[in-house]
């Protein structure tokens, strides 16, 4: 999951640039919170971008080259001319806008932060709905994270279409796939 948000801070107000000081790295929020902050982003922002990989995509090209082609693509939907597009951490290759890899960007800067957000809230609602057609892995309560229930999961039901095979981890070790 990857996600770009083009925010202009000169054309939005004082009560929308205050709603966005409570950005921060999604993963500092509760879910209740990240919720509540997606309509400040969704109401402000320019634009938006999400993009999602499947988990065969993932395995076909590896997770390192899938995730930076996922935010190349959204980043490519929400840039402009003129425009210096900042990213969470690393440059992204093959990338024909100026570009600012800021280390911890999701908690300096307000678009990174607002794109974190939009991410993460997508993929947790993804997960629930996951949970939907798949309950006996139980997405909804894990979210797709690596934890003993979920590795459970895995050791009684096998993976599931979502997991990716590529993946190392000792619940598949444990399994006939």
């Amino acid at each position: 999951m990857a996600a770009a948000v083009l925010l202009d801070l000169e054309t939005i107000g004082v009560a929308e640039v205050r709603a966005l000081g409570a950005l921060n790295d999604s993963k500092q929020h509760d879910a209740a919170a990240r919720e509540a902050l997606l309509p400040v982003v969704m109401d402000t922002a320019q634009r938006v971008v999400i993009v999602c990989r499947s988990a065969k995509g993932i395995d076909e090209r590896g997770l390192h080259r899938t995730n930076l082609a996922a935010l190349r693509d959204a980043l490519i939907g929400v840039a402009r001319p003129g425009c210096v597009c900042l990213i969470d951490g690393f440059a992204v290759p093959e990338f024909e806008h100026p570009q600012q890899a800021v280390i911890g960007g999701d908690a300096t800067s307000a678009a990174i932060a607002a794109a974190s957000i939009v991410a993460k809230v997508t993929r947790d609602r993804l997960m629930v709905r996951a949970d939907e057609q798949l309950p006996e892995w139980g997405f909804g309560a894990h979210f797709g994270y690596s934890t003993p229930a979920h590795r459970a999961a895995i050791i009684e039901h096998g993976v599931s279409p979502l997991h990716r095979m590529s993946f190392q981890s000792t619940a598949y070790e444990q399994i006939a796939v």
